[in-house]
């Protein structure tokens, strides 16, 4: 089992879950995160520090949409080590639905 980053935190991209991770498995897009399903060592910390509960366990991915997003961008974005301020409108898109179909981005964020 991989831990896998959903749409939950698009446009919100709180990093609490980075200062946490202990295998430093995070990688950062313009508007999100995603975790490196092959990096990842299942220990699920990351889970509870996410304000947005965006980060699911890949059980909870039926359809696999999540895994494969989260596979892809990790191997195209820059690593993630630090925790970062969110994006000064993050708490405007905390409950918005339908994220990904309206602000996914494929562009890579800065990185550490």
């Amino acid at each position: 089992m991989t831990f896998l980053v959903t749409e939950s935190c698009i446009r919100c991209k709180y990093t609490d879950c980075v200062e946490v991770c202990p295998v430093d498995c995070f990688y950062e897009g313009e508007n999100m995160l995603v975790i490196h399903p092959d990096e990842c060592i299942d220990c699920g910390v990351c889970v509870v520090e996410c304000p947005v509960d965006a980060i699911i366990p890949d059980d909870e991915d039926p359809d696999g949409r999540w895994l494969k997003l989260n596979a892809e961008y990790s191997q195209k974005w820059p690593n993630i080590l630090e925790k970062h301020d969110p994006p000064a409108d993050a708490d405007d898109f905390k409950e918005e639905s339908d994220k990904f179909a309206r602000f996914f981005s494929e562009s890579p964020g800065e990185g550490d």
